[in-house]
């Protein structure tokens, strides 16, 4: 959250989409962004809470859901709401705000990270956040486990030969991802192969 007055602030030290920044430059406004907002809710969730989501909700919803429970933390009066939409649908992933803060003006955009420094401060604090935690893992797993996108090659090497060694995938994988979901289905139908395989020899 941050004062309308201080919006110039974000322009000057160069928020924008954190996509567009490197590591190092993002930390750097991470810092300083901690002394320009009045105010910054984050909310990790584990793979296992996304996964016990999942049985009911999209994903879209978990982070409308999410989004709203952090908006409704900020103890300010609120003017305006600006909202990364997930959904095909921008109006419609802004409906439950305009319901909840019927006196603030709702901006629910697709790429807002792209058009509103507010969104990008936003994705910058959040990018930063998963960076770290991937750096952990990296350590705890005393390997490079790559960016933990599906489609770093990477990730999808390390999580192949993780799966194949333990049958499983480690705690801090979401069963209900479809990489996961692609991953150990690809195992098992190789072993259905192996042993289709097998029986024709024998």
């Amino acid at each position: 959250m941050i004062e309308h007055d201080k919006h110039q602030d974000l322009k000057k030290i160069g928020a924008k989409d954190s996509k567009l920044l490197s590591k190092n430059r993002r930390e750097i406004l991470y810092s300083q962004l901690k002394n320009i907002a009045a105010d910054i809710k984050i909310k990790h969730l584990s793979p296992a809470e996304i996964d016990e989501l999942r049985k009911r909700f999209t994903l879209n919803v978990i982070e409308q859901q999410i989004m709203l429970k952090l908006v409704k933390e900020v103890k300010h009066d609120l003017e305006a709401i600006y909202i990364d939409a997930a959904d095909v649908n921008e109006k419609r992933f802004g409906l439950v705000f305009e319901k909840e803060f019927p006196r603030a003006k709702i901006v629910s955009k697709h790429k807002a990270d792209k058009f509103f420094p507010v969104v990008s401060a936003a994705s910058i604090i959040a990018k930063v956040e998963r960076d770290r935690e991937i750096e952990s893992l990296n350590l705890e797993m005393s390997e490079d486990i790559g960016s933990g996108y599906p489609a770093d090659p990477k990730t999808k090497s390390f999580l192949k030969k993780y799966f194949s060694k333990h049958k499983t995938f480690p705690p801090f994988v979401r069963e209900s991802w479809d990489t996961a979901k692609r991953i150990r289905k690809e195992y098992s139908d190789s072993k259905l192969t192996d042993y289709f395989d097998s029986e024709k020899k024998s």
